[in-house]
């Protein structure tokens, strides 16, 4: 099969590699997307210790059934692979499961991901495409789960209706804004800020998305005046701008993986009573739930996302890279 390979840092080679084999319990799915997503670009930058070349990534898929119980079904794949029998697994917290492994991923165990033409998965990842959303529009799901997840988290830990909070979002790649999709459409907000340095990237967002754009170091920007935060980011100055911005009793929900230390204003924490939520993937249901939500166009029209062929991944990293592109999601086409 023909596959874009991790080979080195930044490096992707597009080139004949091994079709997955058949074994109990999985199928093999032809793919037909496949979503770059923030975690794809942390492995590219070299600074993913899950993801070690020579490896395919990708975990955002949609494909056909080739070889397994359904040959031919139309299908939509959850990445997140976990045990089924552990405390987490059976109390549906699958997401914290000890073994949980991600397609695209070789440490600990290996799992080839979905920039290839085909990828093995377990029967019980795989769900049936449903027939309101198109195959190319599908990875979608993936992100939208992170998103409804890191939401839900934390409208969970609010003392006032969601509805009612002021709200601020830092980043406005995918997640960033689904995360804002789902707050407006879904939830109901109004007051929400929406901050990224890429202007291109904000005016993409403010076609799509009922907020205020603005840059980081815009006046919108209060000290000590939003309810919650929510960093799509993970670096260590969007956690201080977090901690900056957010008000006495606030909850920072943090959702980016960039940088994994850095100062902190923890005093401000202590003394404020701030909240401080990470949040990893989702949980089956949520992964059901966006299907549903996507099904009946709850976060709008997806046409915000671009569309390449697989052969041409290495360019289109690059170009997320060097900031050149401004699509909040890019998905390959096999």
């Amino acid at each position: 099969m023909q596959a874009l390979v991790y080979t080195d840092t930044q490096t992707l080679i597009y080139r004949e590699e091994k079709n997955p084999e058949l074994v109990n319990g999985e199928s093999i799915i032809k793919v037909s997307a496949s979503g770059i997503c923030g975690s794809d670009m942390h492995a590219y930058h070299g600074k993913d210790n899950r993801r070690i070349p020579p490896l395919i990534l990708g975990h955002e898929i949609s494909g056909i059934i080739d070889k397994g119980k359904s040959n031919g079904k139309e299908v939509v794949l959850n990445p997140l692979i976990t045990c089924g029998k552990c405390d987490y697994c059976q109390s549906g917290r699958e997401h914290l499961c000890n073994k949980r492994i991600i397609l695209g991923m070789n440490r600990p165990i290996e799992r080839q991901g979905g920039f290839a033409e085909y990828v093995s998965i377990p029967d019980q990842n795989i769900y049936e495409l449903p027939k309101e959303l198109s195959m190319k529009e599908a990875p979608i799901a993936e992100p939208t789960a992170v998103a409804l997840h890191a939401v839900e988290l934390g409208e969970q830990s609010l003392s006032k209706p969601i509805e009612n909070t002021k709200i601020l979002v830092i980043g406005g790649g995918a997640i960033g804004l689904l995360s804002g999709l789902i707050l407006s459409k879904v939830k109901n907000c109004k007051d929400i800020t929406i901050v990224d340095p890429n202007n291109n990237r904000l005016g993409e967002c403010a076609k799509y998305l009922e907020a205020h754009p603005v840059n980081p170091d815009s006046k919108s920007i209060i000290d000590d005046h939003f309810d919650i935060v929510f960093d799509t980011v993970g670096l260590e100055i969007t956690r201080q701008q977090a901690i900056k911005s957010i008000k006495a009793g606030g909850i920072i929900i943090h959702i980016g993986l960039t940088q994994s230390s850095g100062s902190f204003d923890f005093r401000k924490a202590t003394l404020q009573e701030i909240t401080f939520i990470g949040t990893y993937c989702y949980t089956n249901k949520d992964f059901k739930k966006i299907l549903s939500l996507l099904t009946n166009k709850r976060i709008g029209i997806l046409d915000w996302i671009e569309y390449r062929e697989l052969k041409d991944g290495s360019s289109a990293f690059k170009e997320i890279h060097d900031g050149s592109c401004t699509a909040p999601k890019i998905v390959l086409l096999t």
